[in-house]
This record gives C-alpha cells, structure tokens and sequence, in this order.
C-alpha cells in the first residue's frame, strides 16, 4: 500500500495531506455524509457521487469526484482497489477517466478523479432522465466509446479488457465526450493467449456467452458489450425490461427481429427527428452493433476495424448473422443451440443482475 501516496490522512475532511496538496471544498462536499449510503448495498466501492453538481475543488481549481471503496476486510474491495490503480495509472486515453490522486490510509480508500460535468451516460439516457441526446451526441459517444476501447486492446502498452461495459461506466464531460470508468474489474492480457479462463465477474445482460457460461475472457468479450450498449443508445432504453411486451423485453433479441424483417429503424428513440442522412448513419451503427453480438468470438470484429466502420461510416462486411442474446430462461439463444445459464455457480436475479464472484 505503501506505493500509493495518500491524498489525505483521513476520509474527506483534511485539509492537507502529506504529499502537501491542500483542498478547498464546495458547499456540496457536505452532503458526501448523505450520499454514503448511495449502493452501499449492492457494490459499495461502486461510483455514485457524480450525481452531485460540484464534490471538491483542488487549490489549482480542478473539480474532483470522488469513487469510494469498501472498508475493512472486504478483500474484494482491496484488490479492485490496487487493481483499478495499477491500470489507471498505466494507461491515457481522451475517452479513459483520469486519476487524479488516492487515498490509502487505514481502512479509507478512495479514488479521485476528474470531475465529468454531464455525469453518467445511464443518466442521461433511458426514459426517466431529464436531459434528450440528439443523434449527432449519440454518435459522437458511441465513436468515443470504441475509441477508447481500441485503446485498451491494442494501442496500449498493455493489454487490456474491462470487462464491465455498461451505460452508468460510461461518463460524460461538459461536451458530452464520453470516458470509459471503473476499472475494478479490468485485467491485464497476455499477448500469447486466445483468452483467459477466470471467474465470471461483469453484468450479465451485457456479457458475451463464452464468458458468463465457460470464463472465456478476451477482449471480445467488451466488444459483445459495447454491441448491447450501442443498442441501448439508439433506442434510449436498458438491455432488458420486463415491462414491455414479450417480444420487446430482451432489447438484441427484439434488435433482431426488427432486423430481419427489414425494420430495425424502429429501435431508434422515438424522440429522435431522424431524416435520411441520419437514417444511413443509424442503420450503419445497428449493422456494427448487431456484428458485436456474433455468438462466436472470431465473428466479432476488433474494435480497431469498429472504429473504421463507425469513423468512415463503411458498411460492415459481411453482413451480421442472428447474434447471441440471453432469453427468457436465461438461456443465450444462438443459431443452432441454446447455452444453459441456469442452474450455475453464480445466482442470477434478472438478466441484469450484477455478478462477481
């Protein structure tokens, strides 16, 4: 621990710190009381205090925002601590987050990054949120977002796969860029190796077959996820919502459909005003979507060439074939066979349900 320079010497209140940085603090840091209990439940080293306006205020005048992790024994917390350090710092991206600093310290740690203005991008997009995406800051996120993944896969110096894509990781700043965050899951890739065999740790409904049924872990797994995200930002609606009509509830399922009746305009938000020019752009962007979700890793495409796709607006070759998608009974339906998912040796609530083991 002793690696980590400690940003301060107790929790939120110090007003100095032995590295000699001093903190001024908004009015809002007072509510970091309130705000501890926010998935506390859940995840409690889960990031959740972006949906405060304003959290601190370096003396050089950067907003900060602060990602708390579990306290005391919790040896799951502490390695996703040193493993989201070890990878922040190793890595720079325009669509990564920034550490700023840590704080390791007895039973306190904490992660301090930029502040992003606009949040998370789960909160600027399904239905209950207060703010609408046009589709020139849709696209503009979903370019960013492969960018950034091509980044972790193969223009680092390492190799890296996240393993935990979803909307509330992705975080907007004051122009809606977007930056891909929470990398406690992350791992390390050899270069000499297809894959990974590892426990399953992600959210299910965004997680490739080959990993959440045999723990085959490659970057292809991000890629099947980044497809289930690109779905729910054309249509502004979760992966799965048992609300809606049946054929409806499993969002690459119903992408499917609508795909092969020629019809798969109908994802797209209603709300959103779309011409022909934006009708191309988003039938390309379902196109590169539906590729990502191939039920055999090989089919989906690196991100490098996603990027090209998207970039240079190129139609995917060839065209996608029936993806793999989780059903009703939890089960990752493929061309030719069912993939049981149930009963396993993770529990699962819903197809949503967030898992690590």
């Amino acid at each position: 621990m002793g690696e980590h320079p400690a940003l301060w010497r107790e929790a939120m209140w110090a007003e100095s710190c032995s590295n000699g940085v001093r903190l001024g603090w908004a009015e809002s840091c007072s509510k970091w009381r309130e705000a501890r209990w926010a998935e506390s439940q859940s995840r409690p080293w889960a990031l959740f205090l972006y949906a405060l306006s304003e959290l601190g205020v370096l003396d050089d005048g950067r907003t900060i925002a602060v990602k708390q992790l579990s306290v005391g024994t919790s040896k799951q917390g502490e390695d996703e601590f040193l493993a989201e350090v070890k990878m922040i710092t190793s890595i720079q991206h325009k669509n990564l987050v920034r550490l700023v600093g840590c704080c390791s310290e007895g039973a306190q740690r904490l992660l301090i990054y930029e502040y992003m203005q606009n949040g998370s991008l789960d909160n600027n997009l399904y239905e209950n949120s207060e703010s609408f995406l046009n589709w020139k800051t849709r696209f503009q996120i979903i370019l960013g977002i492969a960018r950034g993944l091509r980044y972790l896969h193969e223009d680092s110096n390492l190799r890296i796969v996240h393993r935990d894509i979803k909307a509330s990781n992705i975080l907007l700043d004051d122009k809606f860029q977007p930056k891909i965050s929470d990398f406690g899951l992350a791992r390390f890739f050899p270069e000499d190796q297809a894959y990974l065999s590892t426990k399953f740790a992600g959210t299910l409904g965004y997680t490739a077959p080959e990993y959440a049924i045999r723990g085959e872990l490659s970057e292809k797994a991000d890629i099947y996820s980044f497809g289930v995200l690109v779905l729910e930002i054309i249509s502004s609606r979760k992966n799965t919502d048992l609300t809606l009509p049946t054929e409806m509830q499993y969002l690459p399922e119903y992408a499917w459909k609508l795909y092969e009746r020629s019809k798969i305009i109908e994802l797209v938000d209603p709300k959103l005003k779309v011409d022909g020019t934006v009708e191309r752009d988003v039938l390309l962007v379902c196109d590169v979507a539906l590729l990502c979700l191939q039920p055999y890793p090989s089919l989906r495409p690196p991100m490098s060439e996603i990027v090209v796709m998207l970039a240079c607006k190129t139609e995917p070759t060839p065209a996608p074939m029936k993806p793999a998608f989780l059903d009703r009974k939890n089960r990752f339906s493929t061309e030719s066979t069912f993939l049981v998912l149930s009963p396993s040796p993770f529990r699962i609530d819903s197809p949503s349900s967030h898992i690590e083991k």
